[in-house]
């Protein structure tokens, strides 16, 4: 039987914009499982990114409980919380927010600095992670001299850094084209169900829905459908691992 990574119960959020508070999230129940893509869909404004931030600990939910391997995180502290997300979590942002002025290897190495890792531990890290995402000809390239779908690899390498359990990703394929795109889903699809981790991705991309391993659609706050997806096949490590 399986346990669950992440549950969220009862879980709903407003934001306090002005005078009236607006509701993005009413009453969600999901759980995220290891070895499993899970994909987050719906139309703009539905709360999928607000959902993926609570479901990741980067917010804290109006009402409702979050739980991580059991545990209620809700009377967690911002420290309590940011040493949590550390230990467990891997995030992947759409907009990469990869640092310009730091190389490729050097952006990699930040989070290992977060870490505590010796400078020396940590470029050897950062280089062997960028190897394996299929970037170690591009090792010493700052961001302007990589390919939207590059940058985006080597976010996906500063989230593994860390080693963690559960990968968040927000966007991952919507500045790429359909080859890097399915590059980098194939990728997230391998950290899955090859090395048991739970993905969770926010995406606006039909493209991809194949790939999921269950698909929750929200409308207006509130998970409107579950869908269980036929799984696609999974990529041999040196496919997934092709240029982009």
């Amino acid at each position: 039987m399986k346990h669950a990574v992440i549950s969220a119960s009862g879980v709903s959020h407003s934001f306090d914009t002005g005078p009236t508070p607006v509701t993005v999230l009413r009453d969600i129940d999901v759980e995220v499982y290891a070895g499993e893509l899970l994909m987050l869909v719906g139309p703009s404004g539905s709360g999928k990114t607000t959902l993926l931030h609570i479901l990741g600990r980067l917010l804290s939910p109006s009402s409702g409980v979050v739980t991580l391997y059991g545990k209620n995180t809700q009377a967690l502290g911002e420290e309590e919380l940011a040493a949590l997300r550390l230990k467990y979590f891997g995030f992947i942002f759409q907009a990469y927010n990869l640092f310009p002025v730091l190389t490729a290897t050097e952006n990699v190495m930040v989070m290992l600095d977060l870490l505590g890792v010796s400078r020396e531990i940590a470029r050897e890290r950062a280089r062997e992670l960028l190897k394996s995402v299929g970037l170690g000809q591009r090792l010493d390239s700052f961001p302007s001299q990589l390919s939207s779908g590059q940058r985006q690899r080597v976010a996906i390498a500063r989230a593994l850094a860390g080693d963690p359990k559960i990968v968040m990703a927000d966007e991952p394929t919507a500045a790429l084209d359909a080859e890097s795109g399915l590059r980098a889903i194939e990728l997230l699809q391998m950290l899955a169900h090859q090395q048991e981790r739970a993905v969770v991705i926010v995406t606006h991309d039909p493209r991809i829905l194949q790939f999921g391993d269950r698909v929750i659609h929200l409308e207006d706050g509130q998970i409107a459908e579950r869908l269980a997806t036929p799984r696609a096949p999974s990529p041999s490590p040196l496919h997934a691992m092709g240029a982009l």
